[in-house]
């Protein structure tokens, strides 16, 4: 694709995302409340453990009723997790394939000259990639964001009022934990877009190779191809042998902290126990706690991270839902005689194309094509010859001069109306991935029965067709 700046690094860019999440008010809801439901109980879980030590151990030694609640609290926890999970996942999966579907709709809209600027196999593996990462956002990332800011803030709070003194502990802590995290983290993600890029650019390159393949071995390239795949794959090695680096490195890092901080947690609150300040079962439920918002505050962190790819994935999408094709209908399109005469005329046509606008492919151009005549255009590559059919059909305007058929200018015409009353037998037949019957009517798809097989006859298709134990409905592809 052409050059475009990088995306910038802003949550805000996920706004694309979260209106089509909001199309689904009912299953955004129902995660919602499940994804709280399951959040409130894990914070439960600690302070079951309190009850269970304090006045199961050492109180009135009616232990089963803790351990009940306890294992209602897990019971609670596990639905809940498991309808959150559906329930995200489902709009994963759903917006997925809205975007899919308004992505590929919007490019069906653009003139030919968009995908001569921009390479469609990588618009295609942005449509893959891109989409893949925003599944990922919205079936996990963004649910497990919300998971660890309510255990996060729920947790902080627990804390303080189990052990103020120990709470405050750990604040004094968070930014000696924090700011490094944050500046490795920081480094992780930017190496994270690298190797996304570098992905996609694999992907292009096998696209290329096996949508050309027979130009490759015409011409014997296969080992050139094949260094070239192997300098790709290279690549994406070493940016994530460097994305993998640091990854350890940060895990290392949260470890260590995590550990010695719940260290400190118990040598202090053991002291304050010796002295009766505080029981053994608010010290087991501090730690337990304490455990759960560190492992929010690490687990936002990374999801951050993802949060921010998926900005930059849902930025490059909705640049490819907002781009408006170069050839649309006027306000009053002209309509083309019906039946059409067939005269087809250009005068005084000067045209090059977009990405070569300084090689003239066609210069003060007249010809006039008469109703029931037999023309062909011949000439040596470049000549011209393919450009005079898609000026007629109007994939370009010329830079100078008309086209007209029936005596109506084309620029003033519906572009589909305009191609309506044109056929076209392309040099290379291109084979859909459908059946006979869809290839064979799919310049006009309410041909019936028989003019299917006209058509075929006329391609000199029907007999071999016949002999097809599924006829018309033989997958082709």
């Amino acid at each position: 694709m052409k050059a475009d700046p990088p995306p910038k690094r802003s949550l805000s860019n996920l706004a694309m995302v979260f209106s089509r999440v909001a199309k689904y008010p009912g299953h955004l809801a129902a995660a919602a409340l499940f994804l709280f439901i399951a959040a409130a109980a894990t914070l439960g879980v600690p302070y079951a453990f309190m009850l269970i030590i304090d006045r199961g151990f050492a109180g009135d030694g009616d232990i089963d009723r803790w351990f009940q609640y306890l294992m209602l609290l897990v019971i609670i926890m596990a639905i809940a997790t498991s309808l959150r999970f559906y329930f995200v996942s489902w709009l994963g999966e759903r917006v997925v394939a809205d975007i899919r579907l308004a992505v590929l709709r919007n490019l069906l809209r653009l003139s030919p000259g968009y995908f001569e600027e921009n390479r469609p196999a990588e618009i295609t593996s942005r449509i893959t990639v891109d989409t893949t990462v925003i599944q990922q956002v919205v079936g996990t990332s963004l649910s497990v964001a919300l998971r660890n800011v309510v255990i996060a803030i729920g947790g902080t709070i627990m804390m303080f009022v189990l052990a103020p003194s120990l709470a405050v502990l750990i604040l004094l802590g968070i930014p000696v934990i924090i700011i490094p995290m944050t500046v490795i983290g920081r480094r992780v993600r930017a190496v994270s877009v690298d190797s996304q890029d570098r992905i996609a650019d694999v992907s292009t390159i096998t696209s290329e190779v096996l949508g050309a393949m027979k130009i490759v071995l015409a011409f014997g390239q296969q080992g050139r191809e094949a260094a070239r795949f192997s300098d790709a794959t290279e690549t994406v090695f070493k940016v994530a042998k460097r994305r993998i680096f640091l990854r350890a490195l940060l895990t290392a890092f949260l470890i260590a902290a995590m550990f010695a901080a719940i260290t400190g947690i118990i040598w202090s609150g053991a002291h304050q126990a010796a002295e009766g300040a505080i029981s053994g079962g608010t010290i087991t439920a501090f730690v337990l706690v304490g455990g759960l918002v560190a492992g929010a505050f690490g687990a936002l962190s990374e999801v951050y991270g993802e949060l921010l790819r998926g900005a930059g994935a849902s930025q490059r999408l909705a640049q490819l839902m907002v781009e408006q094709p170069d050839i649309t209908a006027p306000n009053k399109p002209i309509p083309l005689p019906t039946p059409g005469e067939g005269r087809l005329v250009f005068e005084d046509v000067t045209f090059s194309y977009p990405t070569r606008l300084t090689d003239t492919a066609l210069a003060d151009f007249n010809l006039e094509v008469r109703p029931n005549e037999l023309l062909a255009v011949v000439g040596p590559s470049g000549a011209g010859k393919t450009t005079l059919f898609q000026l007629a059909q109007r994939f370009y305007d010329p830079q100078a001069g008309r086209v007209l058929l029936d005596g109506v200018d084309v620029k003033k015409a519906d572009p589909e109306d305009l191609r309506r009353h044109m056929a076209m037998v392309p040099q290379e037949v291109m084979i859909f991935a459908a059946s006979a019957r869809d290839n064979l009517r799919y310049g006009r798809w309410d041909a019936s029965e028989e003019e299917i097989w006209e058509a075929a006859r006329a391609a000199h298709a029907e007999d071999f067709l016949r002999a097809l134990p599924g006829g018309l409905d033989t997958f082709l592809g």
